[in-house]
């Protein structure tokens, strides 16, 4: 109890007036001894003095004292500071003040003089409980109040930019931080070229582009999974806190640098919701103001620049393992070539065609050694592989252009009886397109050669998929993908380098 007391009372300043110069000298021994930052006073008229100009946080002195009693030191203390704790000591049981003077005066704790010291440091340790929980209650207060203040400033009409600045300038006294960015979407005419509007603040104050090359693919993925699950995230020194409009959509995220992750973060939660509610309300009024023409231009835009952003991540994983390069391309042909076969309108095969590019994209986040290893997975290793599922829907869902892609990409391990990952799925629990994607996957798995065997002959891969229809695979769609095999070119002739969809 009193090593952990050492590390943590530094924040707190005590005050021991006695006219006794030996029992400041004791008293004040003990208190260093256990880690109190102290001042003493051997005239009762200085520490009146020293509590009007400094500031303490507990006062401990004895009642009998020269020239004036401590109960007169406390009146004349208290005529001026409400607020300080104060400790009575006195030597002599039979000559303390009364109890209805102690009470009067808003004196917290009473002690007798002794030699063994450790009543009077329970109630230290007591009295510096009690300040904690005040300051807790005032910072509370006041973060509230902030607040309060500032909402009127963050829901003012005005561009959205401008009410992203707002919100940062006003988060950061709140928490006592410097360094805060925030993230929203924001599909308006007022921002043509990127479909993500960012402001920052502190370490984090840069453009968009310099933004994006500050963060780690952790930070990347941290977001995807604070926006998608719709939880706060811990990263680093800060935390990650998703905006939710009323309709329970995710707006955006706020990262904020602060490690107070107690009475900060309920500010912060607070803060977050108005914050949330000022920019959905932006963009209503923003919307009402574009044009349709302006609109669909602005979108062909922002897919194009998002489409690249992803299409260089998802090349950097083909990167990582020479014998599954150019994998998602063919893996998506395949997809396309089985949806245009079944009859898929142009929307099923756009989502097909980009699920299959980017089905591995969770890959990024795999250890190299992982994706290279020639032997037998360890159990341990195998769950590690079976995460970049999750983590690719959790990286595509940063962007909402791919709301449509990310269920598929999460599911695309699923088997129908039920033993796949990550979520167990069976049967029509699982995305149809996911099925789709699982055969074509699992076709150019035994289609390519590895490290560990080579390709299979396409008689035998028949074999495989009908063995695997009704465990791994949906049997009307292994029939019509065996249709079409023998039709479909060799491998080293697909190459997806378009990522349109002209159907």
């Amino acid at each position: 109890m009193r090593k952990k007391l050492v590390s943590t009372v530094h924040d707190y300043n005590i005050l021991l007036v006695d006219d006794e110069i030996g029992i400041i000298d004791s008293i004040g021994t003990v208190l260093k001894r256990n880690g109190y930052m102290f001042k003493g006073c051997t005239n009762p008229h200085d520490a009146i003095d020293a509590v009007r100009n400094e500031h303490f946080d507990l006062l401990v002195l004895d009642f009998l004292m020269y020239p004036i009693h401590g109960d007169e030191v406390v009146k004349q203390i208290r005529r001026f500071n409400k607020e300080i704790y104060i400790l009575l000591l006195t030597g002599h049981k039979d000559l303390a003040p009364p109890l209805e003077t102690i009470k009067q005066l808003d004196i917290q704790g009473y002690c007798e003089k002794s030699d063994n010291f450790d009543q009077l440091l329970l109630l230290i340790e007591s009295g510096l409980k009690s300040i904690n929980q005040v300051r807790t209650i005032t910072k509370f207060r006041d973060g509230l109040n902030k607040i309060l203040q500032s909402v009127p400033r963050i829901y003012q009409l005005q561009p959205i930019d401008s009410i992203l600045e707002e919100i940062l300038v006003q988060i950061m006294p709140i928490v006592n931080s410097t360094n805060a960015f925030i993230l929203v979407d924001n599909p308006t005419e007022e921002n043509k070229d990127n479909k993500s509007i960012f402001r920052g603040i502190g370490k984090y104050k840069a453009d968009l582009d310099s933004f994006w090359l500050m963060l780690t693919s952790e930070f990347i993925t941290n977001i995807g999974t604070a926006r998608a699950e719709k939880t706060n995230v811990f990263h680093e020194e800060g935390i990650i806190i998703p905006l939710i409009n009323e309709y329970q959509h995710s707006l955006g995220i706020l990262y904020v640098e602060s490690l107070d992750r107690d009475d900060g973060l309920a500010l912060l939660e607070i803060f977050s919701n108005q914050a949330a509610s000022s920019v959905s309300n932006a963009f209503l009024h923003s919307l009402v103001n574009v044009k349709n023409e302006q609109l669909n231009n602005t979108y062909i835009q922002l897919k194009r620049n998002y489409l690249d952003t992803v299409q260089a991540l998802r090349l950097a994983v083909d990167a990582k393992d020479v014998y599954t390069r150019g994998h998602s391309d063919r893996v998506a042909y395949y997809s396309v070539e089985l949806g245009k076969f079944i009859g898929l309108g142009p929307k099923d095969l756009q989502t097909l065609k980009l699920s299959g590019l980017f089905h591995d994209i969770g890959k990024i986040g795999t250890a190299n050694d992982l994706l290279l290893k020639s032997e037998k997975l360890y159990p341990e290793e195998y769950e590690e592989i079976k995460k970049h599922s999750l983590t690719g829907a959790h990286i595509l869902s940063v962007i909402s252009f791919f709301k449509d892609v990310i269920p598929i990409v999460r599911s695309h391990h699923e088997r129908i009886d039920g033993t796949g990952y990550p979520d167990g799925l069976k049967e029509d629990d699982i995305p149809y397109l996911a099925k789709i994607i699982s055969i074509a996957d699992a076709f150019d798995a035994m289609m390519s050669d590895r490290m560990y065997r080579s390709r299979l002959e396409r008689d035998n891969i028949k074999k495989e998929l009908l063995r695997g229809v009704g465990k791994q695979f949906d049997y009307h769609l292994v029939k019509s993908f065996i249709e079409i095999m023998d039709k479909l070119p060799p491998t080293e002739d697909i190459i997806m380098d378009d990522l349109s969809i002209e159907y």
